[in-house]
């Protein structure tokens, strides 16, 4: 069965002004959805077909040849998670297990800031900032181009895109801006306790166990 891109869990508009509706729809029906048609084209008549999400993107990572199928599966993947890490009511102070973490992480949620502003902005080119949990706590971590933490055993909990796609239309070269956005009206705290309930009680991580967040990502 060929993957297909579901509904955004908010409109075009809802992240205005942090996010415009012309970013919204260029990064949904251009990237994520181009990035979805090249997948079902890579796997087509091929060992990844009918295979789970996380299954292709961890089966494929470190196969030269499978290049395309990892990197088309992942931006899929790396795209639901990021939309789904922001809310319209987003950003603020963290409550529930997320707040606890990352009190416990970092200190305070100004440290924490700092922690993810110096991710997302000291990463060169194209990549993702995430927190995740590594089996004891939760960290902060950055990946380039369209690497997945959970392919170096990293559960993610939140989410944000540093491609220049993502806030080029909004913020030109001013990537801080955008991860300021991010952080301080963003950031969707909500979806961060469910990830957190998800994975916190698994240790070693299990990335097969992974495919259980894709329940609330916006691709089936």
């Amino acid at each position: 069965m060929a993957f297909k891109l579901g509904t955004l869990p908010y409109g075009f508009r809802a992240l205005e002004p942090h996010i415009s509706e012309e970013t919204m729809r260029v990064h949904r029906n251009r990237h994520h959805e181009g990035y979805v048609s090249k997948l079902n084209r890579a796997i087509e008549d091929t060992q990844y077909e009918g295979r789970e999400l996380t299954q292709i993107i961890t089966d494929s990572a470190t196969k030269q040849d499978d290049a395309s199928v990892f990197n088309n599966g992942a931006q899929v993947w790396n795209h639901s998670f990021y939309f789904a890490s922001m809310s319209p009511e987003g950003g603020g102070r963290p409550d529930g297990g997320i707040g606890t973490e990352i009190d416990r992480a970092f200190g305070d949620l100004d440290r924490f800031h700092e922690a993810f502003r110096a991710a997302a902005t000291g990463r060169f080119g194209s990549g993702y900032a995430w927190v995740v949990w590594n089996g004891e706590k939760v960290e902060v971590m950055s990946t380039p181009n369209a690497e997945p933490p959970f392919i170096h055993d990293k559960w993610p909990i939140l989410g944000a895109d540093v491609w220049e796609h993502a806030y080029y239309l909004d913020y030109l070269n001013k990537r801080a801006a955008y991860v300021d956005a991010f952080l301080n009206h963003l950031i969707n705290w909500k979806f961060a306790n469910q990830q957190l309930r998800l994975v916190e009680d698994h240790s070693p991580i299990d990335a097969s166990e992974v495919e259980k967040i894709e329940s609330s990502l916006v691709v089936g």
